[in-house]
């Protein structure tokens, strides 16, 4: 029996140690190390209600203190001509500050706070025909490394979906809630319940090597976004034609448009579908199948046209 790519042949990486140091983790101009601000102000406290853990030591660097130092920290702060080193703190809810970090540089996308630290989330009104385990794997491991999922029997159009950390969880809710799929429109809540306990009947996607986040976490957060009419497909044969596209996808839906194009050496492609439902559809029956022995990825696109 061929073995599912949804299966993992490495061990997960136990969670790092919450204070991280690093290097111009957080870019310059969010820290703000220098004297004055752009306005010749001095940098001031401005966030006493958020801060109230910072005077700690060592101190850490959030996203509600980014751009404040101390008077302490002035005196004690290395010549400018030596590197700026930062402590970022990773939050539980934030599972790779340097990676979020580096994908939001100017910020957080409007509607998601940074703070939530539930993992789980609890989608609902799902098409019960038409779904299963995979194919929501397929869905939420767009916004953040998946744990585990569970279908609830005792009611075929909820599931549970345990996600990597509280930002990755808080993302999916944000980007999905109200997405259309399988001529359904999802409810995406956080749960109730901190973590899905193994059992026969949970899908175990822990060390799946399909969870997108392991590598290149930055460039998959910062492509985050809701579910759009345009896929982007990677990790294509080098032979790929714009028919073997169609005849891919094409029972999901209207395809408008194809364009095939090389990366780096390798083929990649952008479909556009009619709807972006018949796009969600796409994606979750058909990431991480085959085609002519190669495994396809498939993500939304935040472009709009070929």
């Amino acid at each position: 029996m061929a073995e599912s790519p949804y299966s993992s042949t490495s061990k997960s990486n136990p969670q790092k140690v919450l204070i991280m140091e690093t290097e111009n983790t957080v870019p310059q101009h969010l820290l703000q190390l220098n004297d004055e601000d752009d306005n010749g102000n001095k940098n001031k406290n401005k966030n006493k209600d958020t801060d109230e853990e910072v005077d700690q030591n060592p101190r850490v660097m959030t996203w509600a203190n980014i751009g404040q130092i101390t008077e302490e920290e002035e005196a004690n702060r290395p010549l400018k001509k030596q590197k700026h080193r930062s402590l970022v703190m990773a939050f539980p809810q934030m599972g790779d500050a340097a990676a979020i970090t580096a994908a939001f540089s100017g910020g957080l996308p409007p509607g998601i706070s940074g703070t939530n630290d539930r993992c789980t989330v609890l989608v609902s009104n799902l098409n019960p025909d038409k779904i299963d385990e995979d194919k929501l794997f397929n869905l939420f491991s767009l916004y953040g490394n998946i744990v585990r999922i569970k279908l609830l029997r005792s009611k075929p159009d909820h599931a549970l979906i345990q996600m990597g950390d509280g930002f990755q969880a808080e993302l999916a809710v944000h980007f999905l809630k109200g997405a259309l799929l399988f001529g359904k429109q999802l409810e995406v809540n956080f749960s109730k319940y901190p973590n899905i306990t193994p059992a026969p009947d949970t899908h175990d996607y822990s060390n799946s090597n399909l969870n997108r986040f392991n590598r290149n976490a930055a460039k998959n957060y910062r492509y985050c976004c809701s579910p759009t009419k345009m896929v982007h497909l990677s990790t294509l044969p080098q032979e790929i034609t714009d028919d073997d596209l169609v005849t891919h996808l094409e029972e999901h839906g209207t395809i408008v448009n194809t364009k095939i194009f090389e990366a780096n050496g390798k083929k990649q492609a952008l479909v556009l579908f009619e709807t972006e439902e018949q796009a969600a559809e796409a994606l979750v029956c058909k990431h991480a199948t085959s085609i002519d022995g190669s495994i396809i990825r498939i993500s939304f696109s935040q472009l709009q046209t070929i």
